[in-house]
């Protein structure tokens, strides 16, 4: 079985040829599970910082959450209420509530015209906690900037150039997502029908970067079998999603996962990730590197905006 390998961003950018082409090889044979852990530079005050506003965001009551419903969003600002988003293979809304942010383009700008729910003003619970709106926006930039820094690896390993995705990245719509998973014991079923938290799904976007959660849960599927996600302490743990599939022509799978909670627990999980999104005007089509004889071309071009909305409608966000 193909094992979730630890590798080093900062000795790919920092290293002489011998260490980045170690690096370049690792993330590429680890992507073949749709995930690898990375080393980084993030500061672990800003990660407390950002885990505090939201574990305060989380416990207020649910009346006041909903004031942080963004009507028309999609779920991509705004707080999301339990019950809502459904895996695509699923009929059953998982277990989780959510807080979406990301950082909006100045007026006037043509994506934010042709794309207001995706680049509207981010809603944050200023008005209960009111340094949530500066945190959240200094985490969102830093993932932002560590993400971009990671697909120069991605990059380099399907054999373009190291800045290949730099400039679909520069006004991508980012979406920032804290999920807290309550305790089973809460759950309509109390749990006694199962602890799946989230079903088994893939993400839309290229990459996914989740720096840490507060318990376990986390599953990957690696030829069809569920492995824990165990990343070691201080890593951020990277996925694959749709639309890197289709760009690489599945030379990189989607990262297939999903989250449940052990037997008898009784704590409920809190986690931060970021989706990684090219410009909703981004074509998604399969970069000639990755076609070959042996792999012929396998995705239709589509792009990124239109990818997006048909899968935000499979998990029944395009009504949010």
């Amino acid at each position: 079985m193909t094992d979730i390998l630890d590798v080093d961003l900062l000795a790919f950018e920092r290293g002489d040829a011998k260490q980045r082409q170690a690096v370049i090889d690792g993330v590429m044979t680890s992507l073949a599970t749709g995930f690898v852990y990375t080393k980084h530079d993030l500061s672990e005050i800003m990660l407390d910082e950002t885990y505090d506003v939201l574990e305060r965001f989380f416990s207020l009551s649910t009346e006041e959450k909903s004031e942080y419903v963004a009507t028309g969003s999609r779920g991509q600002t705004g707080y999301t209420g339990l019950l809502v988003e459904t895996a695509a293979i699923s009929n059953t809304p998982d277990w989780k509530e959510m807080l979406n942010w990301g950082a909006p383009l100045p007026e006037g700008h043509p994506l934010r015209d042709r794309y207001p729910h995706r680049y509207g003003e981010p809603v944050f619970p200023s008005n209960h906690i009111p340094e949530s709106a500066s945190v959240l926006s200094e985490f969102h930039e830093q993932l932002v900037d560590l993400q971009t820094r990671f697909l120069r690896i991605i990059a380099s390993g399907i054999g373009v150039d190291e800045h290949f995705f730099d400039t679909m990245l520069q006004y991508g719509s980012h979406l920032t997502r804290a999920i807290r998973y309550p305790s089973m014991i809460d759950a309509p079923n109390g749990g006694s029908e199962g602890h799946v938290w989230a079903e088994e799904h893939g993400d839309i976007n290229l990459i996914t970067a989740l720096p840490r959660a507060t318990a376990r849960g986390l599953q990957v599927k690696v030829e069809n079998k569920w492995v824990d996600a165990s990343p070691p302490e201080g890593y951020v743990i990277i996925n694959t999603g749709i639309m890197l599939e289709r760009l690489t022509n599945g030379l990189i799978p989607v990262g297939w996962h999903r989250v449940v909670a052990d037997e008898g627990q009784l704590q409920d999980r809190l986690s931060v990730v970021q989706f990684c999104h090219p410009t909703p005007w981004t074509l998604l089509a399969p970069v000639p590197s990755t076609v070959t004889k042996e792999r012929p071309c396998q995705f239709p071009s589509i792009s990124a905006g239109d990818c997006l909305d048909q899968v935000l409608w499979e998990i029944n966000l395009n009504s949010e």
